[in-house]
């Protein structure tokens, strides 16, 4: 995770990006949850038992566009070298000069 106070902040009207990113991440795992306790209604619940195996965190792009996986993340996850993986990227603050 990254400390939020470095760098230059988003402009004034994307000040409630990072705020409206986290309230649709937490509605979507609600949603989720919901849904595996409903049983899903006809959905494989292998498809969805993988879907709830996710970890949401902040990360800093580097070199050539690469962003990394945390350690806790990865190891919650069983995540090793390798792996596919799918990614949702939301840009949070822009660091630029």
């Amino acid at each position: 995770m990254t400390d939020e106070s470095d760098g230059p902040t988003w402009p004034p009207m994307f000040s409630g990006m990072q705020e409206m990113s986290e309230q649709a991440m937490e509605t979507q795992q609600e949603m989720l949850s919901q849904m595996m306790q409903a049983g899903a209604g006809g959905l494989d619940m292998n498809q969805l038992g993988a879907m709830s195996q996710t970890a949401t965190f902040k990360t800093r792009v580097q070199s050539g566009g690469r962003i990394s996986i945390p350690d806790a993340e990865r190891e919650a996850l069983d995540i090793e070298e390798g792996d596919i993986v799918q990614t949702v990227v939301i840009p949070v603050k822009r660091n630029r000069e």
